[in-house]
């Protein structure tokens, strides 16, 4: 195939600086993996597919058994399953739309997509005090649902809902994010594009508006504590990939209570902040967590944004482009930067290099107990752990190029799998690259056999002589 060789695996492990454990995700083609600090897998759920997969004490793993037909729908999957240790089914939820899919003929599907979240933790991670209990009454879906609605766009769309179930499976609470599309800050010219093209899907021949890739309750904060409504826990924070916004909708009223975007030069304090395209993973730091109350983001970079044609979109489509990827860390009120992570904090200073951190597509961010980061840079299938002075401490690249895409990674703690003994953790100490080569290749380093000096020449980062006036 001509692909380029790279070391893949575990390629940096420095035990006494990480939140060790194990680490969930998704594989494709492949199934549902866990994996230890030194990259073994330790275990596998095969052909479980996860959009995301999340993980609850005693082992216990949550994903899908199905993905339907992209001819069928668009990033559709047909139900969100809890599966044991063992494999077997302990609760599943299908009962959202009776439709007929190829092959299979009339069915109920769930259609959830992009996220969920249990009762009992607001973001799907690990947070000390926040656990979702094995007899969870409750959980949050995004799901989709398909409208047609003349005045946003001629075509088919696709609504993006969050929905509330109780166990059985009975619906609690709904919100359309398409009900509310005159409550966002549109202009004309946004609103012109996507009538023209709302971000249109051949293969479900659908206009997918939004696209929302995140949804989590904002769960116990500070904000809240210190009398701002708009921060009650059980409110949910969610956000548009395609519109580049962030908002959060109030449980209790419907309403949307806070925004971000999609306009970042409308202040001082978001055109610091900056454009924050293609973002997924956004959600607010839960109380007992390192930097509880700010948010935390994968802001992509990429392609995104409705607006008027410029020279980089010729529909008004995809107006904004940045290449190259940030993890940051925001206060929700002042908006002001409190840590962010990108290619410059690996050492690559030129903005040139930003791509050495770039995911333009799916990916996730988490906080680990001891303030580390947690980042999956999924389009190039690249986990890292980094301490808050910007030390990767854990670097594992998936070996399979070729399905690189990782939409996201959690770390579970080594307490809630009692079915494996605690892993033996080896440090993993990278070489150099100008070290690093394979048997049988010169040594790269650029130690020449011989060297010839150049009469004149005055050196690297050196002052130029000064000038004789004589």
């Amino acid at each position: 195939m001509g692909q380029s060789i790279f070391p893949t695996g575990v390629t940096n492990f420095k035990p006494s600086k990480t939140w060790s454990g194990y680490t969930l995700f998704n594989a494709k083609n492949k199934g549902t993996i866990l994996i230890d600090m030194n990259g073994k897998v330790v275990h596998e759920w095969k052909d479980l597919q996860g959009f995301p997969n999340k993980m609850i004490n005693g082992g216990k793993v949550f994903g899908s058994l199905r993905c339907r037909k992209s001819s069928d729908a668009y990033q559709d999957y047909a139900d969100l399953t809890e599966i044991d240790w063992d494999g077997n089914i302990r609760w599943s939820f299908t009962h959202n739309e009776e439709v007929t899919d190829q092959g299979i003929g009339k069915t109920w599907v769930a259609r959830v997509h992009h996220d969920y979240q249990l009762e009992g933790n607001p973001v799907g991670y690990f947070v000390p005090g926040q656990e979702t209990k094995d007899d969870f009454k409750k959980v949050l879906l995004l799901t989709h649902h398909d409208r047609k609605i003349d005045p946003i766009s001629p075509y088919p769309l696709l609504d993006h809902v969050l929905l509330e179930i109780d166990r059985d499976g009975n619906k609690l609470w709904s919100w359309s994010t398409l009900d509310h599309f005159n409550d966002f800050p549109l202009t004309d010219e946004q609103k012109n594009a996507i009538f023209k093209n709302p971000n249109f899907q051949s293969t479900s021949n659908e206009g997918d508006v939004f696209h929302i890739n995140y949804a989590s309750y904002l769960g116990p904060n500070k904000w809240f504590d210190q009398g701002d409504q708009r921060f009650k826990p059980n409110n949910i924070l969610m956000g548009s990939r395609e519109a580049m916004m962030s908002w959060i909708v109030d449980h209790d009223t419907g309403k949307i209570v806070w925004l971000l975007g999609p306009d970042f030069t409308k202040s001082f304090a978001l055109r610091k902040l900056g454009p924050l395209v293609g973002m997924h993973n956004v959600h607010l730091i839960p109380k007992g967590l390192p930097g509880a109350g700010n948010i935390l983001a994968l802001n992509n970079g990429g392609w995104a944004g409705y607006g008027a044609p410029n020279q980089t979109s010729s529909t008004g489509m995809k107006t904004t482009r940045i290449d190259g990827s940030e993890v940051i860390e925001f206060n929700p009120i002042t908006l002001e930067k409190k840590w962010s992570f990108s290619a410059k904090d690996m050492g690559y200073k030129a903005a040139a290099h930003a791509n050495y951190f770039y995911s333009p597509l799916q990916g996730s961010v988490q906080r680990l107990p001891n303030g580390n980061t947690l980042i999956d840079e999924g389009a190039g299938g690249r986990f890292l752990e980094v301490t808050p002075s910007h030390e990767i401490v854990w670097e594992y690249i998936y070996p399979y190029i070729a399905d690189h895409l990782i939409y996201r990674a959690y770390r579970i703690p080594y307490d809630w799998i009692p079915q494996l003994s605690h892993s033996t953790e080896v440090a993993v100490t990278p070489p150099a690259n100008s070290e690093f080569h394979l048997p049988g290749a010169a040594d790269p380093s650029l130690n020449p056999n011989n060297t010839v000096s150049v009469p004149g020449t005055y050196g690297y980062n050196k002052p130029s002589p000064a000038k004789n006036n004589n």
